[in-house]
């Protein structure tokens, strides 16, 4: 079949762009389909992931990132005429790709993609989590305009999902947010890789994986990190994430715990650093799915998560592989990380069983569920 992905860019290591690659190669190199990956906002920029040569870019070139430095009121006309362009763009590069299905990673074109009349099956995938996504959520609080907008915002996407083939979410926990749609699948992302050796759990380390966001509540586990330390002040945690580590790193002297807390950077081999870990952990206010939880149980290590919407009830068995905790409550996470380090045989056996509960996110298996939908017929 061929095939044709929107999304913006692909030059950045987020999650959306690194789980479109994996899928993207698979399905051109595995199962022979003609994939064609359309860009509207990267310019030139190559993608930051490795694609196969067998996919196709196309790039629209749509400079929607300029108008982020204007003032409102020049910054509402010039995203209309953008989004105007983009349409154009868009709906020349169907016409002539004549894909079989299109499928949007929900952003821009979602709100016109379905008015394009190039015989595509058109269908969707989110990302995100239905909370927030055009919520317009962040660290400050909502305005009343904010709100109105976000209402706005997400009756409109609602309008238009309802018109996809298919309208594919991560999470089954996400799945019962969309009531108003009749046309949802739940396919889970897939396991970016599976080591043959891992981790014996013996460190004393334990690692969290995230961008230094808000979202990602680092700031919440370090007031985690203060208990634990105090119990345990011989076990080391490391975090490791793009962005600004200034206002953590204050956060962690404040907290007196700067001997026993290490924010580092992103790395190119975070494989590595989980296998030489002992237990994962995951602060975050709010997820799509979770990439580094099935990650880091691939590579054997017991989580301890809070039950954040949406992805950790979806992929972490309760008191088998991990523990999930109340969202915000910092405390219990303190006390289910302790629990792991002076129990080493549960740390172990919850390990090997972590190992063993991702073989779901395998690569093949995620892949045939895909194939399904793209091969069924109404």
């Amino acid at each position: 079949m061929k095939i044709a992905y929107c999304i913006p860019a692909l030059y950045t290591p987020s999650g959306m762009e690194r789980v479109l690659t994996l899928k993207a190669n698979y399905f051109a190199e595995k199962l022979n389909h003609d994939i064609t990956i359309i860009l509207s906002d990267s310019g030139e920029r190559p993608p930051y992931y490795e694609l196969s040569p067998k996919i196709k870019l196309v790039y629209l070139n749509i400079d929607f990132d300029r108008m982020y430095s204007m003032p409102m009121y020049k910054r509402i006309p010039y995203y209309m005429r953008m989004q105007r362009l983009f349409k154009k763009k868009l709906t020349d590069a169907l016409l002539l790709l004549k894909p079989d299905i299109t499928i949007s990673l929900l952003r821009r074109e979602i709100n016109f993609l379905n008015s394009i009349q190039d015989g595509s099956r058109k269908m969707g995938e989110i990302h995100f989590d239905r909370e927030n996504y055009r919520s317009l959520r962040g660290e400050k609080a909502r305005n009343p305009i904010e709100v109105l907008m976000a209402k706005f915002w997400m009756a409109k996407l609602i309008k238009e999902l309802k018109k996809l083939e298919r309208f594919i979410v991560l999470t089954k926990e996400d799945q019962k947010k969309w009531t108003e749609l009749s046309n949802t699948t739940v396919i889970y992302n897939p396991l970016p890789f599976k080591p043959e050796v891992v981790s014996d759990c013996s460190a004393k380390q334990v690692i969290l994986v995230g961008r230094y966001t808000h979202q990602k509540g680092i700031d919440m586990m370090i007031q985690t990190w203060k208990f634990v330390a105090e119990k345990h002040p011989d076990w080391t945690l490391k975090v490791y994430g793009a962005g600004d580590r200034t206002s953590y790193q204050k956060l962690v002297d404040e907290a007196g715990i700067g001997g026993s807390v290490c924010l580092e950077g992103p790395t190119p081999d975070i494989e590595a650093k989980y296998l030489e870990s002992s237990i994962f952990v995951l602060s975050s206010r709010h997820e799509g799915f979770g990439m580094v939880l099935i990650e880091a149980m691939a590579c054997g290590l017991p989580v301890v998560s809070f039950t954040c919407p949406c992805g950790p009830r979806d992929i972490v068995t309760e008191g088998k592989d991990g523990f999930l905790v109340d969202l915000g409550d910092v405390k219990a996470l303190a006390e289910k990380i302790c629990v792991l380090i002076e129990d080493e045989a549960l740390r172990k056996e919850m390990g090997v069983n972590a190992r063993m509960n991702i073989d779901r996110f395998d690569l093949d298996k995620i892949a045939q569920q895909w194939e399904n939908v793209f091969s069924y017929k109404k």
